[in-house]
């Protein structure tokens, strides 16, 4: 039986509280899952917790009650004016590190996963700033793809009245000046800059720029939701191996979250926005040193 809203909220705040009074005792992230959105970050997050020395942000789902657990914290973008206590209430204690360790039988990972790390301009020295030794995580897709699943997700959601055509057109407009503005006032939250940069937020070369240059190379792992979901369990692999991690079968990594009903861009739009990103995928695949031959020629 589902609990009454004023209990469950009395229940957050109650281990919320906990989990400020006891941050000191809560380690940096060992990872953050930076992004892209909708471009396969929650199915990626959930298919490592299925490994058993990943360990799930506090608190675990089964303490609230609620159906799964956190993905992202979203401090180093929205929520930055909160504090490093406030972060750390999110992280496992050392002790159910431990705990963890002495059941999955080695030293356990813990990290958060929050998309709009990516894109937002503040994030990336904010995250090496506060957790300098944390490593990256990044899920990329097609960005014709992924700009039109953006898009749908909003329309979905309630808060996209125009059409794709109009959407786009109208995506400069929306947000210009919000950057600036987030950069200016780091305490800013803007809607345009996160929820209708549908084009802006699959320039990942632009982006990624940022993060490369306050974190070293080697510690970024990056890699296609076209790599993922044609072989999770391999994807999974190679990101437990980043992390210092034996692998473990993952029998549930192929699972498929946030998922939405296929539609279908019109083939203009389509080689319009492909041809408005092939100097981006260029620029991309430049920096990783490897073909994104899955992705829509421009």
């Amino acid at each position: 039986m589902k609990l009454p809203e004023p209990v469950m909220n009395a229940g957050r705040t109650a281990i919320r509280g906990w989990g400020m009074a006891t941050a000191a005792f809560r380690p940096d992230p060992d990872f953050l899952l930076i992004g892209a959105k909708r471009g396969g970050s929650t199915s990626f997050y959930f298919a490592l917790l299925e490994h058993p020395r990943v360990i799930p942000l506090f608190p675990a789902a089964r303490l609230l009650p609620k159906a799964n657990h956190t993905k992202g914290v979203h401090y180093f973008d929205s929520n930055y004016a909160r504090g490093m206590r406030w972060y750390r209430s999110h992280l496992p204690s050392r002790l159910s590190r431990a705990r963890a360790g002495r059941r999955a039988g080695g030293p356990v990972v813990a990290g958060e996963g929050s998309p709009y790390y990516l894109h937002h301009p503040l994030a990336a020295g904010r995250a090496a700033g506060n957790v300098p030794t944390a490593r990256i995580l990044l899920v990329l897709r097609d960005p014709v793809e992924r700009t039109f699943s953006h898009y749908r997700e909003r329309v979905r959601a309630g808060m996209e009245s125009l059409s794709f055509e109009e959407a786009l057109a109208a995506e400069e407009s929306r947000t210009a000046g919000e950057e600036a503005k987030i950069i200016a006032d780091p305490a800013y939250l803007s809607y345009a800059h996160e929820q209708q940069s549908y084009v802006a937020q699959s320039e990942y070369a632009r982006c990624l720029e940022r993060w490369f240059a306050h974190f070293p190379r080697d510690r970024f792992h990056i890699l296609t939701s076209e790599d993922f979901y044609r072989d999770p369990q391999a994807a999974c692999d190679g990101a437990a191996e980043f992390l210092g991690l034996p692998p473990a079968p993952l029998p549930a990594a192929g699972k498929v979250w946030n998922a939405a009903a296929p539609g279908d861009i019109p083939d203009d739009v389509r080689k319009r926005l492909a041809r408005h990103f092939a100097p981006h995928n260029r620029r991309l695949e430049e920096m990783l040193g490897r073909r994104l031959s899955d992705w829509t020629a421009g």
